[in-house]
């Protein structure tokens, strides 16, 4: 027999909801199991018992933003470290893109939980996703998440000569970092000084720290895609937010 599970969690594997946003709709009372209303939050349903949410709770997911933003260097993704401005306080209506696309109206109430679906480092540039949705949060940085993030990056070879071929492998296929093997890359070079990065994970300054292992050294580094979703001609500082059309 099928074990039960918490109503929330079930939620968040069927693409309902994020957990939070589930146990704060179970609290309303606007999720049903086969039928039912139940507001107990820690509830336990099985597989195939059939979960309906309240229209209340869909149009409050509707109204929920998420923000494109070209980052630029000296500024940290999530909270404020070190000094350091968190990118978000770049989100007002004076930065926002001349040529966005959206119809969408800015409104203070969307910098409400509007956090980082991922990270950016603090010298690194580029597209920074934002999101009030915890779907494209779970969707982005979930543990089983494997859409892809391009990069180009700007490098210097240490050694003398040019980086070899079999050290290129390497970075394709074949580092360790932590203890652990890397996932597959594509990592191709784009011109003299300026490799292609393509990964499906992101370990913490991952790019620099496999740059390192063969030699390079990293002087720019800036996040071109997300998924389906290109940075484009988003200027620096700059931000839009994500059309109804597009999906990661």
């Amino acid at each position: 027999m099928t074990e039960p599970v918490r109503l929330s969690k079930r939620m968040s594997e069927l693409g309902l909801s994020s957990r939070r946003e589930a146990d704060e709709w179970i609290a309303k009372g606007w999720v049903r199991v086969d039928g039912q209303v139940i507001s107990e939050l820690g509830s336990k349903v099985l597989p195939h018992q059939k979960i309906t949410v309240e229209r209340q709770a869909a149009a409050q997911q509707a109204k929920r933003v998420t923000v494109l933003l070209n980052k630029p260097v000296g500024y940290v993704s999530g909270q404020a470290e070190d000094g350091y401005k968190p990118a978000v306080v770049l989100v007002k209506p004076e930065n926002r893109w001349a040529d966005d696309p959206s119809p969408e109206q800015f409104h203070p109430s969307q910098l409400k939980s509007l956090v980082p679906a991922g990270r950016l480092d603090i010298d690194s540039v580029g597209l920074l996703v934002l999101t009030q949705d915890g779907r494209i949060a779970k969707q982005l940085i979930g543990e089983d998440t494997s859409i892809e993030k391009e990069y180009l990056v700007r490098v210097q070879y240490t050694k003398p000569g040019r980086l070899p071929d079999a050290d290129l492998k390497k970075l394709n296929h074949g580092l360790w970092m932590d203890g652990k093997p890397l996932l597959p890359a594509k990592v191709r070079w784009q011109n003299d000084d300026q490799l292609s990065f393509t990964l499906r994970e992101g370990r913490k300054r991952q790019i620099r720290r496999m740059c390192d292992m063969v030699g390079l050294k990293v002087i720019g580094l800036k996040r071109v895609r997300i998924g389906r979703v290109k940075l484009g001609e988003l200027p620096p500082g700059q931000w839009r937010y994500l059309g109804a059309d597009e999906r990661f």
